[in-house]
């Protein structure tokens, strides 16, 4: 598996002061930047646009994750990609072509991820496994911050991490929701190696402890896992 990352969900964040936000989680540790994008189409509730993402490229200098929880797609892609994202991932659920949309992403010069909701089959990968650096698990129901972890995805992220490994390609899996000390343990010994906090840093007043503590439990192992809401 890839080192651990942790990208601290800008979800979370205070809204009003998001690139003094960016800055202080880079100082305390974190890996990468989670960029939510909602439509109040696909999901029900509106983030951030590309000159959003525009705007904080010159705050830091990590990975900027951009998660794009859109319907349709395509034209938000390119937007994203010439706003500086790093990497774009985009679900399987809100894509009529798929294919086509991946491969947008890495002409567009981005990494490219593909996201499965909840409830989404993992054999919705069979066919675009080989196209992606990244899959992304949800694991709440996409739309807001603040949701409890759903026990049942870890089963898919031990069968995600198998089909991986198959593959023989660096290929990340990420999982986004509901991640905590409490959580990430059971959530890294299933399979993930990347990892979105958005509470279970920003709600907190230590950035960098906060960081710290999510690493900890990560490496303690299996934690034990909150019941759903």
């Amino acid at each position: 598996m890839n080192p651990l990352v942790i990208a601290p969900s800008l979800l979370a964040a205070d809204f009003a002061r998001l690139g003094e936000e960016v800055r202080a989680v880079e100082a305390a540790g974190a890996d990468w930047i989670h960029f939510d994008v909602m439509d109040n189409h696909f999901v029900p509730n509106l983030t951030f646009g590309p000159m959003v993402l525009e705007a904080l490229k010159p705050w830091s200098k990590l990975k900027i994750d951009a998660h794009l929880m859109v319907e349709p797609v395509d034209a938000l892609i390119e937007g994203f990609a010439a706003a500086g994202a790093d990497l774009i991932s985009i679900h399987v659920e809100a894509c009529r072509h798929l294919d086509r949309s991946l491969r947008l992403i890495r002409q567009k010069g981005c990494e490219v991820g593909v996201v499965l909701n909840p409830a989404t089959p993992v054999a919705a990968l069979d066919c675009v496994l080989d196209q992606v650096d990244m899959v992304l698990l949800m694991s709440v129901n996409p739309g807001f911050g603040g949701q409890s972890f759903l026990p049942h995805v870890l089963d898919k992220i031990a069968d995600v991490r198998a089909r991986i490994e198959k593959t023989g390609k660096p290929i990340r899996l990420q999982v986004d929701g509901g991640v905590a000390p409490d959580t990430i343990g059971a959530v890294v010994a299933a399979g993930a190696d990347t990892v979105v906090a958005g509470s279970a840093i920003f709600k907190k007043k230590d950035y960098a402890q906060a960081v710290r503590d999510l690493r900890a439990a990560a490496a303690a192992g299996v934690a034990p896992v909150r019941a759903s809401a």
